[in-house]
């Protein structure tokens, strides 16, 4: 792993891994979405309504899943100070802030219909826009100051410490009474989605992943691009 987080290893390996990447996550999101609209059934109480499900319950795992990617480069950036993990806590950040919107979103037009409001201020809800504000501001420090280093270190300790607010994500239908329903795929017991479900729910959420993968990647390559142009112009990399 540490010849692969070598900036020059990794712009070659990532040549090879993007085209691959990108056809997973076509496919991936490609059968997903004809399983989830013409395979999976209708749910016996929400109707049509629940194939908001096989958007919303993706980008909710890639909102938490980026966020503490996000937070782990940029604690190995801060401790290891290795420039490579910065970038692709910096590259991860508006891509985690995609996820955590459509979720929002997504999650406004599902309870809608099913809650008769588009909106609650419950544990579930309020800690995913929290989450979302992390994002934001991790994005905002990173461009907030002319010393990019400043800037760079400022957004890591912000992701460091905002990584509190996963096990609150997680755990807020167990710790509050909310009207968000509990753990349904990933609990102790099993899943409680019926397999003709759930199978579209992981095609969907395995495309969303490589998507990420491939978006971080050629987000990744073009910062390392910048700053080696910036090096050849000013000699300062960073």
């Amino acid at each position: 792993m540490p010849r692969f987080a070598n900036p020059t290893q990794f712009m070659k390996l990532s040549a090879v891994l993007v085209p691959w990447c990108a056809a997973a996550a076509a496919l991936g999101i490609g059968a997903g979405l004809y399983m989830a609209l013409f395979v999976a059934p209708p749910d016996y109480q929400q109707g049509e309504a629940v194939r908001i499900m096989y958007v919303h319950v993706p980008a909710a795992w890639l909102a938490s899943l980026v966020y503490g990617l996000m937070a782990l480069g940029s604690a190995v950036g801060l401790i290891w100070r290795h420039p490579l993990a910065h970038i692709a806590a910096e590259a991860a950040a508006p891509l985690g802030a995609g996820f955590t919107l459509i979720c929002l979103v997504s999650g406004s037009l599902w309870g809608e219909p099913m809650w008769g409001t588009w909106w609650v201020w419950d544990a579930r809800l309020t800690s995913v826009l929290v989450l979302f504000f992390l994002y934001l501001g991790f994005i905002a420090l990173a461009n907030a100051f002319d010393d990019q280093s400043r800037g760079t270190r400022a957004a890591a300790i912000l992701a460091v410490v905002g990584v509190i607010n996963l096990p609150i994500i997680k755990f807020s239908v167990d710790w509050w009474n909310t009207l968000h329903q509990p753990a349904s795929v990933f609990r102790l017991g099993g899943p409680t989605i019926a397999p003709v479900l759930l199978w579209p729910l992981f095609m969907m959420a395995t495309g969303f992943l490589f998507f990420f993968a491939t978006l971080l990647m050629i987000r990744m390559r073009s910062a390392l691009l910048e700053a080696r142009l910036r090096a050849l112009k000013f000699g300062n990399p960073r």
